[in-house]
């Protein structure tokens, strides 16, 4: 599993959407039992911290320290820095296990692995992903130009996974059909721009040339049809992977 995240941890925890509390109903309305569950690439922690309110106790792991420094500290989640190919729990020992936005970093094969062997025989898994931010056909035209002109060749390869909404990643699992959702916010242009700072692919660009990707004529082009004093409205589409161990 690729870290590309820790350098960039208090911004990750700042500037990433969060998911709606409709995804956490379709989740909580699937499992069985409500003792343990993992969250697996937690990151800060903010899908942890929702499945905190619902289960006895929740584990989260990351193999980024900067990130765990980072979670959202509640007294029934126990955070440990770990790689998702390979866990330390025991055998049958969960209800839920997620992972968000993260799976696409992962060696499928072991991970499902591991999935699994600590997956009780009424545990639930839900594998969870957003796709490329929308806003309006301007501004999207500005976003669609930086996401593949500009910074296209600075994006890992696992990306293709995300762009396909998971559609072709294996899922061994008998699936349960999900809804369709979304990720909505009004934000500020500010907000948004301090959100592309979060992408991989922009901090491979600064690393390789040392100069952000986003440059003044792509400032002066958002500004041009995003007043900075305004809100707009913003969508993410979710997809959703949820599923049992097959008998």
């Amino acid at each position: 599993m690729k870290d590309n995240f820790s350098s960039q941890a208090e911004q990750y925890a700042g500037f990433r959407p969060h998911y709606p509390k409709a995804l956490y109903d379709f989740i909580f309305s699937h499992v069985q039992n409500f003792d343990t569950a993992l969250d697996v690439a937690t990151g800060n922690g903010q899908a942890a911290s929702v499945l905190a309110d619902g289960f006895t106790k929740v584990y989260a792991t990351d193999i980024s320290k900067k990130q765990l420094d980072n979670a959202v500290q509640k007294s029934n989640i126990i955070y440990s820095i770990e790689a998702a190919e390979q866990f330390s729990f025991p055998d049958d020992s969960f209800d839920l296990i997620t992972v968000a936005q993260a799976i696409h970093w992962f060696d499928f094969d072991k991970f499902y692995t591991e999935v699994k062997r600590t997956l009780n025989d009424d545990g639930l898994i839900v594998v969870i992903g957003y796709g490329l931010i929308r806003v309006n056909d301007e501004v999207n035209a500005i976003i669609d130009h930086f996401y593949k002109d500009v910074i296209g060749s600075y994006w890992d390869k696992e990306r293709k996974h995300v762009d396909e909404e998971y559609r072709t990643i294996p899922f061994p699992f008998n699936e349960i059909t999900s809804p369709n959702l979304f990720i909505e916010y009004e934000w500020t242009l500010d907000h948004f721009i301090n959100y592309l700072g979060t992408w991989s692919a922009v901090q491979h660009f600064i690393k390789e040339h040392n100069s952000n990707p986003i440059g003044c004529e792509m400032l002066q082009s958002l500004q041009e049809n995003w007043d900075p004093t305004e809100k707009k409205k913003v969508r993410f589409p979710l997809f959703i992977k949820a599923g049992r161990k097959a008998e």
